[in-house]
């Protein structure tokens, strides 16, 4: 496809001859008819989550490489829907025949897809975090509330226990004051292998292996600067290069940080302070990191931080409460909420608090002051079709998951340029970093050459 014509496509009008109706609400026994662009890996296996609700239908599936052992389980699935490799194209093709539009491509790619789609008035499911910068982040928030368009973005413990838990014990003043919170993602990463083997380390972009036949390399670089293929990032492999991903931080962070996000306000840091950073490199990210975030009072909610813990055997420290119980940090990220008199053992996902020592939340159990009942809901994935209808609100819209993949990817942006004791500032009210230009420098990035109208929809 040429440039031009998709320049065309946004600047001259052109969606003017598709059927353009923002917000469209679908019949209540319709099925929502999706265009599902990314097919592999994680992209494959979420066509069943979403095909639980009963109420998807897959028009087209498109994915940068068509003969995919993903791609073929998919097509074998959904043999009707139409085949695409280039996203731009099935736009082109097909405006008519899709009311969604899922979002399944790595961070890097997200904000395109995501922008082009609700340009042309599609609903948009979008995964986590929603973009790889700061700036990509505040355009498609600012866009979906422009174009009226269902959104959410792929944190689903956003439609599980600990989001409704979490709702229902701040209202009935059991989470209150909280001022201090550990979290920690100590999972192995892919990029890791880097930092403890020399003979792999990363040095440089690589160079020399040939494209495998069939892969539309410069749809996979989307906005990104021009890199030869390489099989240290693609496919699978591309989350831990801070070209193409936001590390362990923006990855696990969504899971980890949704609902006290949310629900304590949080926004934005006013500080954050590295200490510790193991294994600084200028391509892949850390080995690992200790980062302090720093917020103020909010709406009536005490100022309070969190330290933030990744790296292999880089652990958080465990409250004496928690005295006696097991707990393996390197399969199950989670964290400690710390209030004035009551510690909470949280989980990821929608894994809900506990109240620890664990006898506390027994008696408040037994005492019935603890609410435990939270109700049926719709998971996520049947949520955004819902909601696509017109039966449901979403959940997770940007005007939520935005300031949280923001805060995400301020976190992710520090491990990138900082130094153990590094105390960057930031400005709430201008989203501008007080004391440090590169990182002022890093809140966007410069789109390659032809994907520029992305950032002007």
């Amino acid at each position: 496809m040429k440039i031009s014509r998709r320049t065309s496509l946004f600047a001259t009008g052109a969606t003017a001859a598709c059927s353009l109706i923002p917000g469209k609400v679908l019949g209540a026994n319709e099925k929502v008819n999706v265009a599902w662009i990314g097919v592999g890996g994680r992209g494959n296996r979420l066509l069943s989550n979403f095909e639980r609700s009963g109420v998807l239908n897959v028009v087209a599936l498109c994915d940068v490489d068509p003969t995919s052992v993903y791609m073929q389980e998919a097509t074998s699935r959904f043999p009707d829907a139409k085949v695409y490799q280039d996203w731009r194209k099935l736009f082109d093709e097909m405006p008519n025949a899709f009311d969604a539009v899922t979002v399944m491509v790595p961070d890097h790619s997200h904000f395109p897809v995501t922008m082009a789609a609700m340009a042309i008035g599609k609903h948009v499911y979008t995964e986590k975090p929603l973009a790889r910068t700061f700036q990509e982040i505040e355009l498609m928030t600012a866009a979906a509330q422009r174009h009226g368009v269902v959104n959410q973005m792929g944190n689903q413990g956003f439609s599980e226990d600990n989001y409704f838990q979490f709702k229902a014990w701040q209202e009935a003043g059991i989470i209150k004051d909280v001022q201090h919170v550990d979290a920690y993602i100590n999972l192995g990463f892919a990029w890791y292998k880097h930092h403890y083997d020399k003979t792999q380390a990363i040095t440089g972009y690589p160079t020399g292996e040939i494209k495998p036949d069939g892969v539309d390399w410069d749809v996979w670089l989307g906005t990104t600067p021009e890199h030869e293929y390489s099989t240290l990032y693609a496919r699978n492999k591309w989350r831990g290069w801070q070209q193409w991903g936001t590390g362990a931080f923006g990855d696990w962070g969504a899971h980890v940080f949704d609902t006290m996000h949310h629900f304590l306000e949080l926004g934005m840091p006013e500080k954050i302070t590295v200490k510790k950073l193991e294994g600084h490199n200028d391509f892949i990210f850390p080995l690992a990191t200790t980062l302090n975030f720093q917020f103020p009072e909010r709406n009536g909610l005490p100022a309070m931080d969190v330290d933030y813990y990744d790296g292999w055997t880089n652990l958080c420290p465990v409250p004496p409460e928690y005295a006696g119980r097991t707990m393996d940090t390197k399969k199950d990220p989670g964290k400690f909420l710390y209030t004035k008199d009551t510690v909470f053992k949280g989980g990821h996902h929608g894994q809900p608090l506990e109240i620890i020592p664990y006898e506390k939340m027994r008696e408040l159990l037994k005492a019935g002051s603890l609410p435990r009942n939270f109700g049926k809901h719709s998971d996520h994935y049947a949520n955004f079709l819902l909601s696509c209808r017109g039966d449901e609100q979403a959940r997770s819209p940007f005007s939520i998951s935005g300031p949280l993949s923001q805060f995400l990817i301020l976190g992710s942006l520090v491990q990138r340029i900082g130094a153990q004791g590094d105390v960057l500032e930031f400005d709430r009210a201008t989203n501008r970093f007080k004391n440090n230009e590169l990182a002022n420098s890093l809140l966007k990035d410069t789109p390659r050459k032809g994907w520029e109208q992305y950032y002007a929809l």
